[in-house]
């Protein structure tokens, strides 16, 4: 009779770590900010994040959150207050992305930045009293 409670116990043991496993690894990609790898950062740990960013992630298709997961694009989003259209441009100058483009309409701005062949969209949206930036790209 031991060993059967012997095996029982390391079977539970053995459940604990796989729930613990996924808890602590596939929670993020069920969650509202799956697209924010390393939260308190932009770009996933490019440079701290600007105080009063609030992070979002697109609420796109389950398809797409497959994608992020899988590596095939990232993307991340911040919300901020007022019409602030390049309020994250500077970071990335810093951390050495060229700007290729600046277009702006009312409401709406884009730029295409570069690094190395790394191309990233970067978009703000006005959405009310508050700016919503969305950057793209491959990981």
């Amino acid at each position: 009779m031991k060993p059967v409670l012997a095996l029982l116990a390391v079977a539970l043991v053995v459940l604990l770590g796989l729930g613990g496993w996924w808890f602590a690894v596939e929670r993020r990609w069920q969650g509202d900010l799956f697209c924010i790898e390393r939260p308190g950062t932009l770009w996933n740990g490019m440079a701290p994040l600007p105080p009063g960013l609030t992070p979002e992630c697109p609420t796109y298709s389950r398809t797409y959150r497959q994608e992020v997961r899988q590596g095939f694009s990232r993307i991340e989003q911040y919300r901020l207050p007022g019409w602030q259209p390049r309020a994250l441009l500077d970071p990335f100058k810093r951390a050495g992305y060229q700007q290729l483009t600046d277009d702006a309409l009312p409401g709406n701005y884009s730029a295409f930045l570069n690094q190395g062949g790394d191309l990233l969209q970067y978009h703000a949206i006005r959405e009310r009293d508050t700016t919503l930036i969305a950057i793209s790209g491959q990981p």
